[in-house]
Parts: C-alpha cells; structure tokens; sequence
C-alpha cells in the first residue's frame, strides 16, 4: 500500500518513476494562461493570512464548499477569513476523489512544508502557521512565483487595459519571469451586453480613434492589436460559448452594428452573424503579429440568476455545455485557412465527449515548419483531474502528435496553483511509463525523457514564439 503523497505519488511504476525523476522534476513553468492580476506582482502583495491567498477568488473551492452545505457568508459573505478557512477545512475531508484534495495537499506541502491532513481537527494548527509564514519575504507573490521556477505568466486582458503593469515588469531588471499579457476582447464580441457602449466609449479613449463605424471599431482593435504586441503580448483568449459560422459582409455587418450603436435589440441572427464576422477579423489580426489565438469553448455561464444578481458573474455557478461545435469550427477555421490568415490556435473544450472532435480537427489544418500548429489544448477546467488529464493525451495520441503537445496551463487566480503543473507532469510520466512496460512503446528513455521535457515546458515557449 502506498502512502498519502509521497515521492512515487501518481506514478505507477519504476519507468514512470524514473521518467519524472530524471525529466520531469524541476523542470521550468509557462504558464501560458492564468487570471493572475499583474499588479499584486509588481507590488509584491504580500497575504494577511492564507485564506486571503487561497480562497478569495477561487470558484473551485467555493463550489465544493456549496456543495458541502456550507453558507454563503462563509464563502462570499461577510465571515471572517478564520471563519471562511475553518468552512473550507470542514469540506476538505469530503473531497476525496476530487483534485481539490490532491491540490490542497500538494500546495501546503510545497509551499508551507506542511505534510498534515486539512481537517477541523487540524484547522486552527495549519491557519496560524501559514499565517507565520506568510510574514515572512519568503512568502509574497514573487516569492511564489520563483520558487516554482516559473519563467512565463499570460495573463488575461481586457483591450482597453492600459498594461500599466505590464510595463512595470517588463522594465524590472530585479525580476526574471516574463508577465505578458494575453488579449481578451469579451467586451467587443459580446455585443449584446449592457455594458458595451461604455466599453466603446473606453476603447475610443484608450486607441484615440472615433468608433462610429464598423471600420473605426476594426481601426480601433487593432491598434490594441499593435500595442498588446509592443508590450510582450503573443496571444488572444476567447471565450467561446457556442462554435457556429455563418458567411456574411462588412455592410451587412454595420447595419447590425449600428443598430446597437442607437441602443436597439439584436436578433439571435444578427449576434451570430456579428460574432463570426469579427471574430474572424481578430483571427487576421492575430495572424499578422504571428500570435496565438486560444480558444475556449463549450461552457454555459451563471447558471443560477439568483446568486449572479447577489453577488456577480464568474463566482462558481458555471458548468459543462451541450457544445456541438463541430461544423462550426471547421468553418470558422477554414475561413481564415482560406485567406492565408489562420493563426497558430489553441483549442480547448469543457465537454470530454468533444474530445475526438478536437483531436481529429488538428489534422485539418497545418502549416510547414510549425509542428503542430493547431493544438488540442489540456484538460481544461471540470477536466483537469486524473481521469480528464488522461483522457486528453490518450486521445491526442490516438489520432495526432502527443510529442508536439503544449502541455498545462493553470487557468488559475491563485499563486499557488503551480503545484497544478506538477500533477499533469507525473500524470504524463505516469502515462508513458505504463506504455512502456506493456510494451506499447519502446523502452527508449533518451526519447522519452526528451519528450516529458518538450510537453513539459520546451514546446510551449517554442510555440509562443518567446525568446
């Protein structure tokens, strides 16, 4: 019987064993897509105390914690951080199975040195020394991030963002990891909501270019494009609740775009044939500054009305779509394909089922020179445990190029989810290992220990096209 994380944890056998000892561990980080705020960087935030660091912000935890039955007040509300961390210790015990306990775990040992159980029982004892720690320049988002020899962080960025940060950064000649910021513009898809005439208003402001027209609007993206790119930004992210394509024209698109402008009522129709539309312009913009376009699909968002009008969007109500986007995306891909403007992309899905969709679909599209240029991005989100993990690879390596793969990313707003890194790399080494001893691969060790060092770290920054 194997014990609770020791040093073989998640890995099988003596090939993967010796795979993650000799490849794998220790091996740099890029991040390539995170939720980190690059001001607590630059400032060095340092924590009051570990809930402060580990529950504010992550919507995985306080799913569980409803889950748990755990009330509102003790996650959102107005508790105490004491209080919220105990709500968080009481539900730990029940995540057996869940890669919340596997993370949980992995983080306090890594980072605090604590090898004990979270429980009520111990709750009291891990709060007060993580908190001592926590005092300490050991213990600061920096500090984080070096000990886990991160060498590049992509943030997530509205267009109109200034990049203050950013450019802080870039100029810090006391801080190595690169913090590039990766180009968001939910603000300018997303037409139909409330919000989007105040979002032009700032993007008129922040480009100096009059928005008044569907020209203007394009003018005025990518001169975001262009300054995104000046300031270390190499990628775009979308969030891509349904993938369908329709072909339709610039004209036909500033009816629908001015009709907004004055403050009407679009049709389903007409928000589709707007969404394909400039998401297709951004894919030719992408194209020019030879970026990667990341796409994630297949989510249905706030699912429960009643806690979005309480306490917001984006707080843990969020769950697998009914996706069907195959056809969708082939189109959508082959339009740009069809104009030599297809970018290097990232395609990631929330549904396992669309798995083989993914997959098959890289093989459509390639480019010479560029291994892999259409990548099945990881188990992403409720697919980023063991199971979800496995299954991306295995069927990427059924029909594609496992080698060329990107790897992990940690979709995270916590400094401490490198440790997510760790868990894909055994499962990776794990994966290898046990091919090998049934004798589905070849016992070549200087080829696979390459292998877990590209997927692991080596592939991304040579896809990224980061020097």
């Amino acid at each position: 019987m194997k014990n609770f994380l020791e040093n073989d944890f998640l890995l099988g056998t003596e090939t993967s064993i010796k795979l993650y000892e000799n490849a794998a561990q220790g091996l740099p980080i890029f991040d390539f897509h995170c939720h980190l705020d690059p001001q607590e960087v630059w400032e060095n935030k340092s924590y009051e105390n570990i809930t402060q660091l580990w529950l504010g912000g992550d919507h995985y935890k306080w799913r569980t914690m409803r889950m748990n039955g755990i009330g509102e007040r003790y996650i959102t509300g107005d508790a105490t951080d004491w209080e919220k961390f105990a709500a968080w210790a009481e539900t730990v015990p029940n995540l057996i199975g869940n890669p919340l306990y596997h993370w949980t775990h992995m983080e306090l040992k890594m980072f605090f040195g604590i090898e004990k159980l979270l429980s009520p029982s111990t709750a009291r004892e891990i709060y007060d020394e993580c908190n001592e720690k926590l005092k300490t320049s050991d213990f600061t988002a920096r500090a984080f991030i070096e000990k886990s020899n991160v060498k590049f962080i992509g943030t997530t960025d509205d267009p109109n963002s200034t990049l203050e940060y950013h450019r802080l950064l870039k100029n810090d000649e006391t801080f190595a990891p690169i913090i590039a910021p990766t180009f968001r513009p939910d603000g300018a898809l997303f037409i139909e909501r409330p919000t989007f005439g105040s979002w032009i208003e700032k993007l008129e402001e922040v480009s100096g270019i009059k928005v008044d027209s569907v020209e203007g609007f394009l003018n005025a993206l990518q001169q975001r494009v262009d300054f995104f790119h000046e300031n270390g930004g190499r990628a775009s992210d979308h969030d891509i609740q349904k993938m369908e394509y329709v072909e339709t024209t610039q004209e036909a698109i500033e009816v629908i775009f001015k009709k907004r402008l004055s403050g009407e009522q679009l049709s389903n129709d007409e928000l589709l044939s707007y969404r394909c539309f400039l998401l297709t312009e951004l894919g030719k913009m992408y194209a020019g500054k030879q970026w990667v376009m990341q796409l994630h699909m297949g989510a249905i968002r706030n699912n429960n009305t009643k806690m979005k009008e309480l306490i917001g969007t984006d707080t843990g109500f969020d769950s697998v779509g009914e996706s069907n986007f195959a056809e969708g995306l082939s189109r959508f891909l082959d339009a740009l394909e069809q104009q030599d403007a297809l970018p290097r992309t990232v395609l990631f899905n929330l549904n396992p089922k669309d798995n083989p969709v993914l997959a098959g679909m890289m093989g459509n599209f390639y480019e010479e020179g560029i291994p892999g240029k259409i990548q099945f991005g990881s188990g992403w989100w409720f697919n980023d445990h063991i199971d979800g993990m496995e299954k991306q690879m295995k069927d990427l390596a059924n029909v594609g190029l496992l080698s060329h793969f990107i790897g992990m990313l940690t979709d995270s707003r916590s400094f401490l989810s490198y440790a997510r890194h760790e868990y894909f790399r055994r499962i990776l080494c794990n994966i290898l290992g046990e091919w090998v001893d049934k004798g589905l691969a070849p016992n070549d060790m200087d080829f696979l220990e390459k292998m877990v060092r590209n997927i692991g770290y080596k592939n991304a920054e040579k896809y990224f096209l980061v020097r």
